[in-house]
């Protein structure tokens, strides 16, 4: 069971010309919507991207946040410990953004040129039609996954099917490897502490509780499971933010900038795109 609430925020049924980025409160809430549809039923495979959706660091992420590794290491923290089997789309764990489209016949997807069609016949202009298609296009999450900052980003020595996305020589897996905070590394430390027996029964078969819904642009849920409770909570906004927590914190399991909550309190301030994974005091 694909959950694709997240995916169809935003849209219009005039097409993509007309379809809205959704804030980050609604990528919670369509996500939390899910979770308690699914809950006491099954497991569903949440997905930040796939194959037929644009890059979800470009989808769900504001304008001037899409080049931001905190941010997007917030996002991935937010999706990947929820209650559920996350699916990872090839080059996500990178942060990889949609590419650029000069004009449309760089594109090779039949139904974005459909949806070009379709918004030119409905009066936008050629630019306009252009711009919404480079939005959504599938083709942004088919690009050649950004190995290296070589030739053709290390994809192939041949011509790929389809351009490179530009910005392969400062996103690529290659300089992410060696760098302890990159995106890359931040997806391992995610899935390592999902896999780990000391927290699987609360991360993996746990219940999924959402918390702090006042709160803007805050995603935070409780997972319990195995006598354990464990707080995950992700700032997904550039405002800074006091927050009182449901629980004293007894350890922070991660954390993916400096600063921030300490063993002991039930509070903290937490900063633009913060993600902090903690365990509370029972």
């Amino acid at each position: 069971m694909f959950d694709f609430a997240p995916t169809c925020l935003g849209k219009d049924a005039k097409g993509w010309g007309w379809a809205k980025q959704p804030t980050t409160t609604q990528y919670r809430d369509a996500c939390f919507g899910s979770q308690r549809q699914a809950a006491g039923v099954g497991f569903l495979a949440n997905i930040i991207e796939n194959h037929d959706e644009p890059r979800g660091v470009s989808q769900y992420l504001p304008k001037d946040a899409q080049d931001s590794e905190q941010a997007k290491t917030c996002l991935a923290t937010a999706s990947v410990l929820l209650r559920g089997i996350p699916f990872l789309y090839q080059g996500q764990e990178l942060g990889m953004t949609n590419t650029s489209f000069e004009r449309i016949e760089d594109v090779d997807d039949v139904s974005t040129h459909g949806e070009y069609a379709a918004c030119l016949a409905l009066g936008l202009t050629e630019a306009q039609a252009l711009a919404a298609c480079a939005q959504y296009s599938r083709d942004n999450a088919r690009t050649p996954v950004q190995w290296t900052d070589g030739k053709n980003a290390g994809f192939t020595t041949g011509t790929p099917w389809i351009s490179v996305n530009p910005n392969y020589t400062r996103i690529n897996a290659e300089e992410q490897q060696a760098r302890p905070d990159s995106v890359l590394n931040w997806y391992k430390k995610l899935l390592a502490l999902r896999k780990d027996p000391a927290w699987e029964e609360a991360l993996v078969w746990g219940d999924c509780e959402p918390v702090l819904e006042e709160e803007e642009g805050l995603m935070a849920y409780r997972r319990t499971g195995g006598g354990k409770t464990l707080l995950v909570v992700c700032n997904l906004s550039e405002l800074p933010r006091s927050l009182a927590l449901p629980g004293t914190i007894r350890q922070v399991l991660l954390n993916n900038r400096e600063g921030g909550p300490q063993p002991g309190f039930d509070r903290y301030a937490a900063q633009p795109w913060q993600a902090v994974v903690l365990e509370l005091e029972q």
